[in-house]
């Protein structure tokens, strides 16, 4: 199936050229493109795309206020976000909002299309280093406050100590491939649990289980 895409920056030049590099892909589609975070959500609502190629520093509602209304209103499309720098201070922000992931804006073509590939699949960051990076740097800097010791055990509690093992691992970034390897399981075992520990902790991929360990301090950044 045709992966469908909007690009949402308020360089013309960065959309067009993302746009001719996708639209080279078999299996990739630009379907529509936006100029701000308001036509990013309007256009969203409109066209529905797999994945929202979103930037952060946006004109009249910025990227990670765009993503988090995307996320909330429409579950369909996922949200990759584009930085220029990949120490950004908002990317933090914007894995709490709901995006999947992000990317940097000098990526090469496949790695542009592999990473929307990766996040239409459901899957979360490009990478796992990138992942542990990540949420090692900005966990410190969230605005909103660590969750309370009481929701922590409403809903970690509810997680077998397996799943809690996994939800960990998860966030110091393996893959399933290594977290197989690291307890000695099958890989699809992994995957099992992983998808439980989504369903039970209500979140909608890895990237949110990471940022959630981090702010229940199951795994502390350092």
């Amino acid at each position: 199936m045709t992966i469908k895409v909007l690009i949402a920056d308020d360089q013309m030049m960065v959309r067009e050229g993302f746009s001719v590099l996708l639209n080279a892909m078999p299996d990739i589609e630009v379907i529509g493109e936006a100029v701000n975070g308001r036509e990013a959500v309007d256009r969203v609502r409109e066209l529905a795309p797999d994945v929202v190629l979103m930037d952060i520093r946006m004109p009249e509602l910025n990227g990670i206020e765009a993503t988090r209304e995307i996320i909330v209103s429409e579950g369909h499309s996922k949200v990759l976000v584009l930085t220029t720098f990949d120490l950004d201070e908002y990317v933090y922000q914007a894995l709490r909002a709901g995006a999947s992931g992000f990317l940097l804006k000098d990526a090469s073509a496949r790695q542009l299309a592999d990473g929307v590939r990766v996040v239409a699949s459901g899957e979360a960051l490009l990478a796992p280093t990138v992942t542990r990076r990540l949420i090692t740097e900005f966990s410190k800097l969230a605005e909103t406050p660590r969750l309370s010791a009481t929701v922590q055990a409403q809903q970690y509690g509810e997680l077998t100590e397996r799943e809690t093992e996994v939800l960990v691992l998860i966030a110091q970034g393996l893959s399933n491939a290594e977290i197989a390897s690291r307890l000695v399981v099958a890989e699809s075992t992994i995957k099992t649990h992983v998808s439980r520990v989504l369903v039970k902790l209500g979140l909608r991929d890895r990237t949110q289980a990471a940022v959630f360990a981090y702010e229940a301090r199951l795994v502390t950044p350092g």
